[in-house]
């Protein structure tokens, strides 16, 4: 330490450097790090945002929304095309709306000489189902039409396969289960439960059958003879689509076949409800030869999930609202070619990506 008598002296003093107060140190750094942090939010912000503007305007000045189609196998310079449509899964929406889209593309395609119709599915929807089938016999009068059948094409699955047309084969894999040919309409009675905890529906409506099917009062005589002329015309519209479409049965063995049972590929090759056995490539080279080409570029379609449905996916699934509404969609009386004993799944949330099922 410096005295009086040194600095009078002419004694050169050393004088510590200056440090900043350790507070001040902090300060800075903490405000460095907010700074960066704040920088980096933004810049994900912007590229999100830029992103969605590119993806909504991409979409607006799109040419079309359809499916993408994508090289599967074969040659991937021919000229002439074979492609795969694929029918997965509970056929309802949205899911049978791109379904049809895409029978159309291949259908509009002058490039693609046949089709390979790919069903693993079980069935769904009267409604949905007969859609997809309209449009593979409007495919089929024009493009020959193989089918190939997964691990299961039951009830509605085995309805589209029909679209195919009576001169198209069908291929089933070993394993294979078809048929349950018939119709359901899904109902729970739970009277029993709500008179033992004291519950009672009295709903308010302007006719007779406005409540019908609820599971809240037994089905009367009246309700019943309702229901049945429903599950009735769609039950015929079945027998009939099999009966147009399957030159090796009649009418009386298709009603003889519909009891809603499940059939394993060998009896279903027995019945007559398929052609042969044989996997995806067996039916690919039949689609060839049908076709007339000993080469071609086998192609598939899909619709990409890009983020912004993913981010809109999300907010949905936290959505109170939408929530709400899928369990009121559970209520909603449907016809269905189903095989199912159980309760109706959800429907799918409009994000829904159909390159699963590439």
């Amino acid at each position: 330490m410096s005295t009086e008598a040194d600095r009078n002296a002419g004694i050169p003093v050393r004088t510590p450097p200056a440090q900043p107060p350790a507070v001040i140190i902090r300060q800075t750094g903490f405000f460095t790090r907010l700074r960066i942090w704040l920088l980096t939010i933004f810049l994900i912000i912007s590229l999100v945002a830029n992103y969605g503007f590119y993806t909504a305007y991409s979409e607006y000045f799109s040419p079309s929304d359809g499916p993408k189609e994508t090289f599967h196998s074969g040659d991937r310079d021919a000229t002439d095309k074979l492609a795969m449509i694929r029918v997965m899964g509970t056929i309802m929406p949205p899911f049978s709306e791109r379904i049809v889209k895409t029978i159309k593309k291949a259908h509009d395609d002058k490039h693609v000489k046949g089709v390979l119709l790919v069903v693993d599915s079980p069935g769904g929807t009267v409604t949905d189902s007969h859609k997809i089938y309209h449009e593979l016999k409007k495919l089929s009068a024009d493009k020959p039409v193989v089918v190939s059948m997964g691990s299961l094409a039951a009830s509605g699955g085995y309805f589209v396969s029909m679209g195919a047309g009576p001169q198209a084969r069908i291929f089933a894999e070993p394993t294979t289960w078809t048929g349950s040919i018939g119709v359901i309409i899904p109902h729970y009675e739970m009277t029993g439960v709500a008179e033992k905890i004291g519950f009672k529906s009295a709903p308010l409506k302007t006719g007779e059958f406005k409540d019908s099917l609820s599971a809240f009062r037994e089905m009367t005589p009246r309700d019943k003879e309702v229901w049945d002329n429903i599950l009735n015309q769609a039950f015929d519209l079945f027998l009939d689509v099999i009966d147009e479409n399957r030159d090796s049965l009649d009418k009386d063995q298709v009603r003889a076949l519909a009891t809603g049972q499940i059939y394993t590929a060998q009896d279903a090759k027995k019945n007559g409800m398929v052609d042969e056995i044989g996997f995806q490539d067996d039916a690919l080279d039949a689609l060839k030869k049908v076709a007339g080409l000993s080469t071609a570029r086998v192609v598939s379609y899909h619709y990409a999930l890009d983020l912004w449905d993913t981010l809109l996916g999300s907010a949905k699934a936290n959505d109170p609202s939408a929530q709400w509404r899928a369990i009121l969609e559970m209520t909603v009386p449907r016809a269905m070619y189903y095989c199912s004993w159980g309760p109706l799944p959800p429907a799918p949330q409009e994000g829904f990506d159909s390159a699963a099922q590439d």
